[in-house]
């Protein structure tokens, strides 16, 4: 198996830059379903992410093996992101607005096991909270397989906040073509939430 061979070591991580999305939407429709992601939809997230001058941050991360991008990490910064449905800011126990959003974080199934993922997301922590977020609150996928998704946000210091049925059916009536349901999706989103300061 690939991951026996790899190390950690193996696996360089940088900010999400253009250079990367040719790469990341290819990988984001193997692991997610046709119609997922596409240059468009990318190209707003990947704005979402960043803060601009005089304190320039970037909050999304991409993981490499050799030249081949093997994970990918979008995270929207504090003030760039709306609260919609599918969240309950009543329930945080911090201002919203100070709060980022993890849109996804997807990592290559060759390489899963590695802690990529885990990588990833303290890196977009450390540069959320440089962008003055206090938590940050996902969507995670529970029919995910063994529902990895959610025990991965888990042990990443995740709570729970409310399940969410049929999250992304709307997306898939547009076109997103779900691995599990087809067009017609009805999986369930968990909202979860980490606090990165283990007082709240």
């Amino acid at each position: 198996m690939m991951k026996k061979k790899l190390i950690k070591s193996d696996i360089r991580y940088q900010p999400l830059c253009e250079e990367d999305f040719e790469q990341l939407i290819i990988l984001a429709n193997t692991v997610h379903g046709d119609g997922y992601l596409n240059m468009t939809r990318l190209q707003t997230w990947y704005k979402k992410g960043l803060t601009q001058e005089p304190n320039a941050v970037n909050a999304s991360y991409v993981a490499y093996h050799q030249n081949k991008l093997v994970g990918f990490r979008i995270t929207y910064a504090v003030g760039h992101w709306q609260i919609d449905q599918w969240l309950t800011p009543s329930l945080w126990r911090v201002a919203s607005d100070k709060v980022c959003y993890f849109k996804c974080n997807t990592v290559d199934q060759a390489y899963r096991g590695l802690g990529i993922g885990s990588q990833m997301l303290q890196l977009s922590i450390t540069a959320a909270k440089k962008q003055g977020a206090l938590a940050g609150v996902s969507h995670l996928w529970q029919q995910s397989p063994n529902n990895s998704a959610v025990s991965y946000f888990t042990r990443c210091g995740g709570e729970l906040v409310k399940l969410h049925p049929d999250k992304w059916n709307e997306e898939s009536k547009n076109g997103y073509d779900c691995i599990l349901c087809g067009l017609d999706c009805h999986c369930e989103a968990a909202e979860m939430i980490i606090y990165f300061d283990p007082l709240f």
